[in-house]
């Protein structure tokens, strides 16, 4: 019995990984206190596997960054600006 190709192609998107999806979050960064802080906040985000873009704005104390779910998480982003010496909590919903 052959097997239809409906079903074959169900199959094999079954067996492909899930596709990856682009969040973008905004981080609050409140210690963030001289013009030169948002370089080393940027920095230390684009340094995170999967971060595709990080805008960092020291007149909002925020930073909104966009990274590949699959590879990052924002654990891993906070993570990131904290060991940077700048703790940062998501601000916000994920998009």
């Amino acid at each position: 019995m052959k097997t239809p190709k409906i079903l074959s192609a169900l199959l094999l998107a079954a067996a492909l990984p899930a596709l990856a999806a682009t969040k973008t979050v905004t981080l609050a960064i409140p210690s963030m206190t001289c013009p030169v802080c948002p370089i080393t906040v940027k920095k230390a985000l684009k340094a995170v596997p999967g971060v595709s873009q990080v805008d960092v704005n020291f007149d909002k104390k925020d930073a909104v960054v966009s990274f590949d779910d699959s590879k990052t998480s924002v654990a891993a982003l906070t993570k990131a600006t904290a060991d940077a010496g700048y703790p940062s909590r998501l601000e916000g919903k994920t998009k």
